[in-house]
């Protein structure tokens, strides 16, 4: 399914079997999550979308050929593409270990095809081996929602409130992990979503309520996973002193003013931006130990549009997935 000009609903194309470059992989694509990012590419908020472009970075399959180059890997093998497709590995931050902020990044259905497709070719390096026996529909929303979420809930820190605004894909895998950990989940939905509200509440959260609303107690963090720039005065002022407010999106909308009040005593407002290889060898291990479970909409592949538009409106709890 590719996106052949920005704000074009997908088309669906017949193409050659890809061949792999030296360091790359195929990959037959069993399940590719639908990520609000993917959003932000169809509708062009994101800059400089390469089109045609195949979208996709919540990927799930099976190793089919290898690059020349390519060891460690065997065919037939289960392995994962997420968001980040490659980094340059010289620049100062592949250096610094942050690799996630590499001034020569190439990103998965965004830079390079992703996989909202029958077959994909990924960089070998940034493949992820994953467990051969889970469901891949079921898996393939930790490879970007879970991979953000892990990273937003370590740049939160080790407070015991955390509130999570937006309940979607990211923070119905979040909550899991926090009530692990034995965190206290406060979920912020639209204004009056009743089901959200049940949702987050089915999943540990122990206070539901609308963004509109104040939480029962001051949290030590907030997570934005909503792209709502509105939000983010709100969160301030739910958040105690000294506390956090993480911006998890790749995409917000503006930011309105705000009083420095809001701010003061030590209120700390912080972003995410993609994620490393690291993340995910930490995160794989922790929503084992948690058991987390996903809830997927599942989706045809032909039925991309109708997965993305489910997705714009609000009208998925939890996640949506493509399977080929």
């Amino acid at each position: 399914m590719v996106l052949r000009r920005v704000g074009e609903p997908l088309a669906m194309e017949e193409r050659r079997e890809p061949e792999p470059g030296p360091s790359e992989l195929i990959i037959r694509v069993e399940a590719c999550g639908v990520c609000r990012t993917d959003l932000h590419v169809v509708d062009g908020e994101l800059p400089n979308v390469r089109t045609p472009i195949v979208p996709g970075h919540e990927v799930v399959g099976r190793v089919e050929r290898l690059g020349a180059n390519v060891s460690g890997f065997a065919i037939g093998e289960r392995v994962g593409a997420p968001w980040l497709g490659r980094a340059c590995g010289r620049c100062p931050y592949c250096r610094e270990g942050r690799e996630n902020l590499c001034d020569f990044p190439e990103f998965n259905g965004y830079t390079r095809d992703g996989g909202y497709a029958t077959h994909m070719v990924a960089e070998a390096a940034f493949a992820v081996r994953l467990a051969d026996g889970d469901d891949a529909a079921a898996t393939a929303p930790l490879l970007c929602a879970g991979l953000i979420g892990w990273r937003a809930l370590k740049f939160a820190g080790s407070g015991k409130r955390v509130g999570l605004y937006g309940f979607g894909a990211a923070a119905h895998i979040i909550a899991q992990i926090c009530r692990c950990e034995g965190r206290e989940v406060y979920a912020f939905t639209r204004p009056g979503d009743v089901a959200a509200q049940g949702f987050a509440r089915r999943l540990g959260a122990g206070w539901a309520g609308g963004s509109d609303q104040s939480p029962p107690a001051p949290l030590d963090a907030a997570i934005l996973f909503a792209p709502v720039g509105a939000l983010v005065p709100a969160a301030l002022g739910a958040t105690r002193k000294g506390g956090r407010v993480v911006c998890a999106g790749i995409h917000m909308s503006d930011i309105p003013s705000f009083p420095y009040q809001l701010l003061w005593e030590e209120r700390q407002i912080v972003s995410v931006a993609n994620l490393t290889r690291a993340d995910a060898a930490e995160f794989f291990p922790a929503a084992r130990a948690a058991e987390v479970k996903t809830e997927v909409a599942r989706y045809p592949l032909a039925e991309a549009n109708r997965a993305l538009a489910d997705l714009r409106h609000g009208r998925l709890q939890g996640a949506a997935v493509l399977e080929p």
